[in-house]
Parts: C-alpha cells; structure tokens; sequence
C-alpha cells in the first residue's frame, strides 16, 4: 500500500470561489417578488471533474433529472452550475423539463461550452413554473458579473427561508503541495437529508478523475450533510455538487484521497451545521450522538429517530430535561435496544442508567439546556461497538408560523 500523505488544514475565506479556477456571481434578475438575489453561477476556468448526489425522494425536481443525464454523458465532467432560487421547478411537467433545459443551454451559451457541461439547481416553492424571462436575463448579468470574487455574491443568491447565507472554505497542506476546498449550501426547512435536504456546491483545486471525487463526495457526506435533519422533511430538489478544477498542481492519488476527504469533510460539516443553526425557528443546535449501538448503520437510524421526534425537539425548545422522550424515541427507532441497560446524558448530566431515573439532578440538566449549542448521548444498553451523531435543532413556534404562511 502506498504511504499516507501527512497533511495540515486551515480554515481560509472565500467559500466556493477559494479553490483556484474558479469564478461566481449571484444576482437578482426578479425571480423572487422580494427583489432579492435569486440566480447564481459558478464556473470552473476549465473542463473540471464533476460529481453529484441527489435526493432519495421519488418525486425529483427536472433540473435534478437534467444534471443526471448531463453528468451521465460526459462521464463526469463539467464546467458550470446554474442555480436559481424562488422557484423549485418540482412537479412542473413537460414544461418544467423544457425550463431546466434551457436554464443549461443559456448558461452553455453564456460560458462557450456544450451543454451537457453545465449542471441546473433549482430551489423554492413546489408546482411553479421558472419565470423564464426572468431566468435569461440573470444568466446574462451573472456572466458579466462573474469574479473569482463572486463566492459571497453566489451564496445570497441561492438562499430562501435561510437566515443568513453559508460558505466555508480551507487549504490542506500536504507533502505533495497544497490545495485548497470551498463550499456553499442553502438550506433552512425541509431538512432531512437522504441524499441529500438542501443545495450544497464543493470546489476544490486539486486535480482528481470524477470516479474518485464521487467517492471523496460520498464519503464526505456521510457525517455531514447526511447527518442532519430540521424538520425530518425530505425535499424534491436536494442535490450536493463537487468541481474539481485540477489548477493547483497537487494531483489526488491514493495517499493523497483521505487528505481531499479530510478537506471536504471539514468544510461540509461547517455548512451543514450552519444548516441546522440556521433551520427554520431554530434557537439551539443540538447533537444527538447514540452510543451501544451493534453497527453504525442502528446507531445512526437510532439518532435519527430522536433527532425527528417533535416531542423530543419542543422539549429541547422548552429546555425540559424530559429524558424519557429521548429513550421512548430510542426504543421505537427499530435497532436493537435493552431498556435495562441503556442510559441518557444531557451535557455531562447523567439521568438514567441501567433502567433506572436520576431526577434529583433534572435542575442541572434544565439550565444546561438553556444553552444554543447542546448535547445528548444515548447508549442504546446493546453493549456493542458503534455510535453515530446525528445535528438537529428545537421546534419552535416560529416553524410553525414560516411554514404556515409560506405561499401567503
């Protein structure tokens, strides 16, 4: 086996514009009633290596259904990525695919490359037909307004309910040299990735062929974009792009892959935190890790469970240390569990273990939970190896009002 690369990382600013070879822009061309910027664009100086996960959901946005068949036909290569928001161009018909094929032939026009190299993201209300007037003339201003600067343009312009926008970006030094990975994503409400709930856009320099890049993405995904839930909601369009343009020089072998994965880890899990933080009605961040668990696959679907218990999250919005949602939740969730063995932590306050309650110390945990950036442990009493960390956050009543006038 080939020896590992060591590798040093830092956090870097510029989002997904860091990366060299790489430009962006986001305007506003009136897609949105606000006013507000809702098209983007990020283009790779040359062919780049590309690859993409998209949603589970069998209802599938057409831009998604586009980029499929695009990254098919160039084996995973591409040079563009047309964003707009306002509108999620899902469940749109004949129509809607006609829209989403030419948003990709404008932007081809646009850039001066095929078709089949440019990537379509869509995002907003469901059952809406593209303002397609609206969508040529942001295409065209976002190509004159394209600046390897535009990173922190980009990432207004894909938001919709998100409270602010989210970019990350970092260098990874290593013995070979040094690459550097950004990042974008959206995401506020119908957070529940299967991938994936949300747009997330990775760029990186280093130079790697789009079947290792799928592989770096996929496993990147799985504790960061794949480990969060607002709502538990799955939407239409969820997708997770990566770029790599190759301009630094430094080219992705097997001893250089786990420090490519090491930098696209970090910078996911940066966007996809900010994701939960920024989750519709959110007050507190919350990781739910269980523990106990016989695989990682029953540790991780466990979390997940409690991670989308509406009990378990208005408790946490109330700061109520209830630790019985949190094993009630636990035991539903389908893996192995022993009741009798298995025990909760909230923060570093311990209250239940081996089937039996500890609430005399149900006051340290309630003001522990005061708190926005929160922990909760359940060991699952199995005695197994595993464990898995799923991100989520309270259910307030500020969800419910975003999401009760959402249309209106």
């Amino acid at each position: 086996m080939p020896e590992l690369v060591t590798s040093q990382l830092q956090a870097i600013e510029g989002g997904v514009t860091a990366p060299r070879g790489f430009s962006a822009a986001g305007v506003a061309c009136g897609i949105k009633a606000s006013g507000k910027p809702d098209l983007a664009l990020i283009v790779a100086d040359v062919r780049a290596s590309a690859a993409a996960i998209f949603t589970t959901n069998q209802a599938q946005a057409a831009p998604l259904l586009v980029c499929r068949e695009h990254i098919e036909r160039t084996a995973g290569r591409a040079r563009a990525i047309v964003t707009n928001s306002g509108c999620a161009n899902a469940c749109t018909g004949a129509r809607g695919m006609a829209d989403a094929r030419d948003m990709a032939q404008w932007a081809a026009d646009a850039v001066g490359c095929p078709v089949e190299e440019v990537l379509v993201a869509s995002t907003g209300v469901i059952g809406v037909h593209l303002a397609m007037d609206a969508v040529g003339r942001g295409i065209a201003a976002a190509r004159e307004a394209l600046s390897a600067a535009g990173g922190a343009h980009a990432a207004l312009a894909i938001m919709t309910t998100d409270p602010f926008p989210k970019a990350c970006a970092a260098s990874v030094t290593t013995d070979a040299g040094t690459f550097r990975v950004g990042g974008m994503a959206k995401g506020s409400g119908m957070i529940e990735p299967r991938m994936a709930t949300m747009l997330g856009y990775l760029t990186t320099d280093a130079h790697i062929d789009p079947v290792r890049l799928r592989q770096a993405l996929v496993e990147a995904c799985r504790d960061t974009f794949n480990a969060i839930t607002v709502d538990g909601e799955s939407s239409t369009n969820d997708s997770v792009f990566a770029l790599a343009s190759g301009t630094s020089g430094v080219s992705i072998d097997s001893a250089l892959y786990p420090a490519l994965v090491e930098g696209f880890r970090f910078v996911a899990k940066e966007l996809a935190l900010d994701i939960v933080r920024g989750g519709e009605g959110a007050t507190k961040v919350v990781a739910i890790t269980v523990t106990g668990a016989r695989t990682w696959t029953d540790a991780s679907t466990a979390a997940r469970v409690i991670a989308n218990s509406p009990l378990v999250k208005t408790a946490l919005h109330g700061a109520d240390p209830n630790w019985g949602r949190l094993v009630a939740a636990a035991g539903r969730s389908g893996v192995p569990f022993s009741v009798d063995h298995a025990s909760v932590r909230i923060g570093e306050v311990l209250l239940f273990d081996n089937g039996q309650p500890h609430d005399d110390r149900a006051a340290l945990a309630a003001e522990y939970l005061q708190g926005s950036d929160l922990t909760i442990e359940v060991d699952l009493g199995t005695g197994g190896p595993s464990r898995a960390t799923i991100y989520t956050c309270d259910l307030s009543a500020e969800y419910v009002r975003i999401n009760a006038e959402y249309r209106t």
